[in-house]
C-alpha cells in the first residue's frame, strides 16, 4: 500500500506561492522609485492616514518594493513575508539604511508576542494570494491593537484588463493570481465580519498600466480621466480599510 502525504489546504496553497515566486528574482517586484510605485506609496499614507509614531506591519512585503519608499519616509515598518528568500534580497536593497525588522512567517503563524503589537497591518497586492480571506483577516485582528486597522492595496476584481494581463504575461499565471476576481466589497465585508473586522472605506483610484504612469505626462493624464464618474467602478487599484472593533 502507497503512502501518501496529505496537507492541508493552505498549506497547499502555500506551497504553490513559495514555487510561484521562486528562489529569483521578478522584475517587478525589484524596489524601484517609480511614479507608479510612489502613487500607490501616496495613496496608502494619505487615504490611510498613516501616522509616523504608529507601528505598522507590512504583510506579504516581498523585496520591499514599497516598504522602502515607506522608510525613506520616516514610517516604522516591521515587514512579514512567507519567502525568506525575499527578504534576504530586502536586505540586500535596504543596504543598512533603515532599521527594518523583518519576520518570516505566514501571518497565520506568526508567533504570539506579536499579539496585539501593531497600530496597522498594511499590504501591497497581497490579499489575492491569500487562500482563505476570513482566516487571514482574523490573524492579522490579532496582531492589531484595539481600534487598529487593516489597510491593503489590491486589484479591482471589475477591471478586465487584469484578466488580459494574467493570460498574456509569460510571469504570471491563473494558478498564482486567480485570487484577483475575489477582491470585491462583497468578499471584503463577508471576511471583514467573520474576523469581527469592520470595512471602514474602500477607494478606488489610478487608470493607466506602470509604462504609461511612469511617463514624464502619466501622472498627470491618470488623475484627470480617473476623475470621471463613469471610470470609477472599474478603475484598476483600490484601497480597503478595515478596523478592528
Amino acid at each position: 500500500m502507497s503512502t501518501q502525504v496529505v496537507r492541508s489546504a493552505i498549506q497547499h496553497h502555500n506551497q504553490q506561492q513559495l514555487e510561484y515566486f521562486a528562489d529569483k528574482v521578478k522584475k517587478t517586484m525589484i524596489p524601484v522609485e517609480s511614479n507608479y510605485v510612489l502613487r500607490h506609496v501616496e495613496e496608502m499614507i494619505g487615504y490611510g492616514q498613516l501616522k509616523r509614531d504608529e507601528h505598522i506591519l507590512e504583510v506579504g512585503c516581498g523585496m520591499g518594493k514599497f516598504t522602502l519608499p515607506l522608510l525613506k519616509k520616516g514610517f516604522k515598518i516591521t515587514g512579514l513575508d512567507l519567502n525568506a528568500f525575499l527578504l534576504q534580497k530586502l536586505l540586500e536593497y535596504n543596504n543598512n539604511r533603515f532599521p527594518v525588522p523583518l519576520i518570516a512567517s505566514d501571518i497565520l503563524e506568526i508567533p504570539a508576542e506579536f499579539n496585539e503589537r501593531f497600530d496597522r497591518v498594511i499590504g501591497f497586492f497581497t490579499l489575492h494570494h491569500f487562500h482563505h480571506l476570513e482566516t487571514y483577516f482574523q490573524a492579522m485582528a490579532r496582531v492589531l491593537k484595539p481600534g487598529g486597522e487593516i489597510l491593503f492595496i489590491e486589484p479591482n476584481a471589475w477591471n478586465p484588463l487584469y484578466y488580459i494581463q494574467i493570460a498574456f504575461t509569460p510571469t504570471m499565471n491563473w494558478k498564482g493570481d486567480k485570487g484577483v476576481a475575489q477582491m470585491t466589497r462583497k468578499n471584503f465585508v463577508k471576511a471583514a465580519q467573520y474576523a469581527d473586522l469592520e470595512v471602514t472605506g474602500l477607494h478606488k483610484y489610478g487608470f493607466f498600466p506602470p509604462f504609461m504612469t511612469n511617463t514624464a505626462w502619466g501622472p498627470k493624464a491618470e488623475r484627470v480621466l480617473e476623475s470621471f464618474p463613469p471610470f470609477k467602478p472599474v478603475l484598476p487599484f483600490q484601497l480597503v480599510r478595515l478596523q478592528k472593533k
